[in-house]
């Protein structure tokens, strides 16, 4: 079945008002077994146990040190958990929950098999019930019909993942008929929701509020212990956190990879943090998604390492940080 996904990067006042996207971007680790969630419950900062079938959480999975792992939204997905986050976030997770799932009735493994798209925009909602006569909201935001499990993502725009076998997701994306781009237009909604996107060059470099988990709901502070739970516990008590997820945008040089950030300080510059994530629409706007200092003000001057021309301004994110 040939499709027609386009790889045109628009910006956000170009997106179409309803289209999809194919996520060959994401992947899940899958748990299953008989003691999936005890084992889960003491890995992971978000409330496995209070999970039920219809539930999405969001959370983070540390090292003993605190640093994330991996950032991710927690399902339910017929008889397994799935923590659905970026393919490349994936490897040391899956490693170090395998390392220790070996002393449980768990089986523990990349979920390989299913394939990801994303729906969005009001047309969405019209198109999704019409096929499967359901529509998942925010009092139930995951429904199973069959093998398909449709994910309601809350937001600015309203995003549905769908999750099935490859077959099933691009005959889905031949029905729906929407504009359908590739996944580089998910990292662009992820960094202006504020939800962090770890890659094999940030896991293990920040503790969960730098990435803002405790913001969007990613952290129980009531559920007891958990890997990494002694150092996220202080860093919320104790204030010790100093830095936090923004979104900015401006404009740089066409396909630079961009590492880290500068903010003016008087007549200099100096290092203000680290890229996580990042989009260029093909009209040359740049969205960046990066871990910076919590009480930089608004008004600062932003500018890309090593583009000395380049400007960028602080994106308001849809939720605060107390």
């Amino acid at each position: 079945m040939s499709l027609n996904i386009s790889n045109s990067q628009p910006n956000l006042t170009e997106l179409p008002e309803s289209f999809a996207i194919e996520l060959t971007n994401l992947s899940a680790i899958s748990l299953s077994g008989e003691e999936k969630s005890k084992y889960l419950q003491g890995q992971v900062t978000c409330d496995v146990e209070s999970a039920e079938s219809h539930s999405l959480l969001n959370g983070a999975h540390c090292n003993a040190k605190g640093k994330t792992l991996s950032a991710f939204r927690f399902i339910n997905r017929l008889d397994a958990h799935l923590l659905i986050q970026d393919k490349s976030s994936i490897a040391t997770s899956l490693a170090e929950l395998k390392k220790f799932g070996v002393f449980a009735k768990v089986e523990i493994n990349e979920s390989a098999e299913l394939s990801f798209i994303a729906l969005v925009g009001s047309e969405a909602e019209t198109l999704i019930k019409k096929e499967f006569q359901v529509l998942p909201d925010n009092l139930s935001p995951v429904i199973q019909v069959e093998t398909t499990t449709i994910v309601y993502i809350a937001g600015r725009q309203a995003r549905f993942l769908l999750i099935d076998s490859q077959d099933r997701t691009q005959q889905l994306l031949k029905t729906f008929n929407l504009n359908s781009f590739n996944h580089n237009l998910w990292d662009l909604l992820e960094i202006i929701e504020g939800f962090p996107v770890l890659n094999d060059k940030t896991v293990a470099e920040y503790v969960p509020q730098m990435l803002n988990l405790q913001a969007i709901h990613g952290i129980s502070f009531t559920k007891g212990c958990y890997l990494g739970q002694e150092t996220v516990a202080r860093m919320q008590y104790l204030g010790k956190n100093k830095r936090a997820l923004f979104a900015l945008s401006g404009t740089a040089d066409k396909d630079v990879a961009i590492a880290s950030l500068e903010v003016q300080l008087g007549e200099n510059w100096r290092k203000a943090g680290d890229v996580l994530n990042q989009y260029q629409s093909d009209n040359g706007e740049l969205y960046i998604q990066a871990v910076l200092a919590s009480d930089l003000e608004s008004s600062a001057k932003l500018r890309i390492k090593g583009q000395e021309t380049s400007t960028l301004t602080l994106l308001p994110l849809p939720y605060t940080l107390d």
